[in-house]
């Protein structure tokens, strides 16, 4: 029997939390001695509430430093908790060779979250942008009976061997994408899943890239609503 989580899908299953919430702010997860996971706390978070929780995944050659800031401010301002995990290699290893190392952290980094927060299962989504959308994207739909919301900001491919759940997919690609071209990843894949019957926002924006503000405005509102 194949290992399911070669195929990306986690391990990782919800539970009630058994520690204290953490302070506001930014937090280091332990799960790692380099690159190790971020967690956001916004202030005044409710004890014993669900809260929802977005997972960013940066772009190849990327960290936690670089993606934050495009997001800090929105779990901030709308109350949710911020996980923002690093690739162990240069980027993700399903663009590497399939899943592996980083789904493991990725687990480990989720179940550090649950023992402080009750996760809000109808707000629970992963993010991404470039290889990290890819990331997003193809373990999101994977996970889809956990993940409720999957954005995609400049994606490059979709490797999806077990479907999931229904997540709604929001999908953001420039049209003067120098590197991963709007024509030969962001529209095929809106097309596929629309056709899978998945419910699918996809924004064509001009730019190039590069993760646009505007557009992350626009998908945390499609996150929250």
């Amino acid at each position: 029997m194949i290992d399911p989580s070669l195929m990306g899908r986690l391990s990782f299953t919800p539970t009630a939390p058994t520690k204290p919430p953490l302070q506001p702010g930014l937090h280091p997860l332990g799960i790692a001695e380099e690159r190790d996971a971020i967690l956001y706390v916004p202030t005044g978070l409710e004890e014993e509430v669900a809260v929802p929780l977005l997972v960013m995944f940066h772009g190849g050659g990327g960290s936690a430093e670089k993606v934050l800031p495009f997001l800090q401010e929105h779990a901030e301002r709308n109350q949710f908790l911020l996980l923002v995990p690093q690739s162990i290699y240069p980027t993700w290893d399903i663009v590497i060779g399939g899943n592996g190392p980083d789904l493991q952290r990725l687990n480990q980094a989720l179940t550090a979250v649950s023992e402080h927060y009750f996760i809000d299962p109808d707000h629970f989504g992963f993010a991404g942008f470039s290889d990290g959308g890819s990331y997003a994207l193809s373990n999101g739909i994977t996970n889809g009976d956990l993940i409720t919301h999957v954005i995609v900001f400049s994606g490059g491919f979709m490797s999806v061997f077990m479907q999931e759940g229904a997540p709604k997919v929001f999908i953001a690609h420039g049209l003067s994408d120098e590197q991963l071209p709007i024509e030969t990843s962001g529209r095929p894949h809106a097309e596929k899943l629309k056709a899978a019957g998945y419910d699918v926002t996809f924004l064509e924006f001009n730019g190039n890239h590069s993760i646009q503000p505007p557009i992350v405005e626009l998908a945390v509102e499609f996150f929250l609503k």
